[in-house]
């Protein structure tokens, strides 16, 4: 019965409308049972990634620049460490410099003083064996002097003799 009527002047049956309406809901209800709940479910995992990515670029971000902030602070720490250390290493040296050349400058007055010590004992030992060698060399003319009575020319010959005593006794 309602076949037969029709809308308007264009042609349209109202069956073939309920039809059309009735597959559309239909076609629609089984697109929101299998395929929108997925694409929903889809697109919610989605956002929920991208959130989680920002999320975790973010604390990234934090991580990097908290490092970063670790790094200045461990490269200033280094820093002053180094400096420190040179200066110590300054310090050390400059007291070790000072000790070397105190000790060089009292073994060089120890060596001064050894040595004035040996040249004024060296002295006394040839004023000795010089006054000794006098001695000997007197006692030598005299006793020539005493077994024989001088005449000029055997006084030359005495002091001549005496002269080469005294060049072999030096050597």
């Amino acid at each position: 019965m309602f076949t037969h009527l029709v809308i308007g002047a264009s042609g349209l049956y109202l069956g073939d409308m309920l039809f059309i309406a009735i597959s559309f809901l239909i076609l629609m209800a089984l697109i929101a049972k299998f395929a929108w709940n997925p694409v929903l479910k889809m697109m919610s995992d989605r956002a929920k990634k991208i959130a989680s990515d920002i999320d975790e670029a973010q604390k990234s971000r934090h991580e990097a620049s908290a490092l970063a902030e670790q790094r200045r602070d461990a490269l200033a720490h280094a820093r002053s460490e180094a400096s420190d250390i040179v200066a110590d290493a300054k310090q050390s040296g400059e007291k070790q410099r000072a000790t070397i050349v105190s000790d060089a400058q009292n073994e060089a007055t120890q060596y001064k003083q050894n040595a004035r010590k040996e040249i004024e004992q060296e002295r006394q030992d040839a004023l000795k064996k010089l006054q000794s060698d006098v001695a000997d060399i007197s006692v030598a003319i005299a006793t020539k002097i005493i077994k024989k009575q001088l005449d000029p020319e055997g006084q030359q010959a005495l002091i001549n003799s005496y002269i080469e005593g005294l060049g072999k006794h030096e050597s």
